[in-house]
């Protein structure tokens, strides 16, 4: 006991999100369509959730770790109950969540659920006040939620930093594990002095930090740019327990080519980003399954280390090197090219991209899985970048230099 109460109290070290959450979460592809009568397949309603969970149990997703069916905005009924209790829809969710989080706890797989710290959701949908806050994290922990996205939408900054540490200190009231997913720092511009990443660290699992994504290449391109010119800042808050979140993941969708694809895929494993994807798998190509369920790249953005990438190189053409150090001496190099003309042949040596001396290293490609042999720290090197493609390396050492 006296070693408890000697330690720091903070007030989210609950033990969740030691790797980044991986699942898939509704809000970029399917919004806050709420008109079942239209278009019952598309609506927001406990039938879309059921057919998401069966998919990631059916398909081969729930063993590669996407275990998160996340609902989004636009679940719940217009109003609170008498009780001043949240109550879903009674049309589209006519079983109740608490049924809905059984149906998913049945499949192996785990519940999301979306709140706002307002007086509305950002699709109008009734928000948690502060004087809310507990009752709210009862109420989802009694229904068998395991992750909350609390978003910011009609809630002023006084009363986002009394809310979402209130939020954290009433989820982890509850007894029940659930991941806290915050959108403050997104509200706040993403960067100090407005925002505090130590704080944040103890209060939130991951959160948002900058603009939603949309079905884009130039959406996804922003949120890099953002990302990588602020790495100084960001790189250092995240860890596990603790995530920067550069929103969902389109692929699958309509808006990004294949080789746009693999770049989305590769560049949010090198931010050791959270992995959820945001499109049907239901009727999903066999081409986006495949990015999207590369094992060795799962394996990278799920390392136990849990060290987020940094840019390292930012050539005059075009091409950019990401560099993600990861467990065992073992890295991830992500050669990606911002380039619109073609193929382009980039030559350089791990020397240049500051491995240490002397080492040599097994290189196998993320993507086509072959093998390069005994790479010396001082051979130089070729690899062809796609047109806003990427190719992606995992590094292990083969032999270091003495210490």
């Amino acid at each position: 006991l006296a070693l408890a109460l000697a330690l720091p109290s903070v007030a989210l070290e609950n033990g969740l999100a030691r790797t980044p959450p991986m699942g898939w979460m509704s809000w970029e592809r399917f919004r806050c369509n709420v008109d079942c009568q239209a278009d019952p397949r598309n609506c927001i309603s406990e039938q879309l959730f059921f057919e998401m969970a069966d998919r990631l149990a059916e398909d081969g997703w729930r063993e590669l770790g996407y275990e998160y069916v996340n609902i989004d905005d636009c679940w719940s009924a217009k109003q609170r109950d008498a009780a001043g209790q949240l109550v879903p829809d009674p049309k589209r969710f006519p079983s109740g969540i608490k049924a809905l989080a059984d149906y998913v706890h049945a499949r192996g797989l785990k519940l999301g659920i979306y709140g706002d710290l307002g007086i509305f959701t950002c699709g109008g949908y009734p928000g948690t006040m502060l004087e809310h806050v507990k009752q709210d994290a009862q109420t989802f922990a009694a229904w068998g939620v395991d992750m909350l996205k609390l978003d910011g939408c009609y809630s002023s900054a006084e009363e986002q930093a009394k809310g979402y540490p209130e939020m954290a200190r009433a989820l982890n009231a509850t007894g029940r594990p659930i991941v806290y997913s915050c959108s403050w720092p997104a509200y706040q511009g993403g960067l100090p002095p407005k925002v505090n990443y130590t704080l944040l660290a103890e209060i939130c699992n991951l959160w948002r930090n900058y603009d939603d994504i949309q079905d884009s290449w130039d959406s996804v391109l922003s949120i890099v740019d953002w990302f990588f010119t602020n790495q100084d800042v960001l790189q250092p808050a995240a860890g596990p327990g603790h995530w920067n979140d550069p929103d969902m993941l389109i692929i699958g969708n309509f808006g990004l080519s294949y080789e746009q694809s693999r770049s989305q895929m590769a560049l949010w494993t090198v931010m050791a980003a959270p992995l959820l994807m945001s499109t049907d798998l239901r009727t999903i190509s066999p081409s986006a399954k495949e990015i999207l369920q590369n094992r060795l790249m799962i394996q990278i953005n799920q390392d136990p280390l849990g060290i987020q990438g940094r840019r390292i190189v930012k050539e005059k053409s075009h091409i950019e090197v990401f560099l993600r150090p990861l467990s065992r001496a073992a890295s991830a190099l992500v050669f990606f090219s911002r380039r619109t003309d073609m193929p382009f042949r980039y030559t350089t040596s791990l020397a240049k991209l500051h491995f240490p001396e002397d080492a040599v290293y097994e290189v196998q490609d993320v993507f086509v899985g072959k093998i390069i042999g005994a790479l010396k720290t001082a051979d130089n090197f070729s690899v062809v970048i796609n047109p806003s493609g990427v190719v992606m390396w995992y590094l292990r050492p083969m032999a270091l230099p003495a210490q």
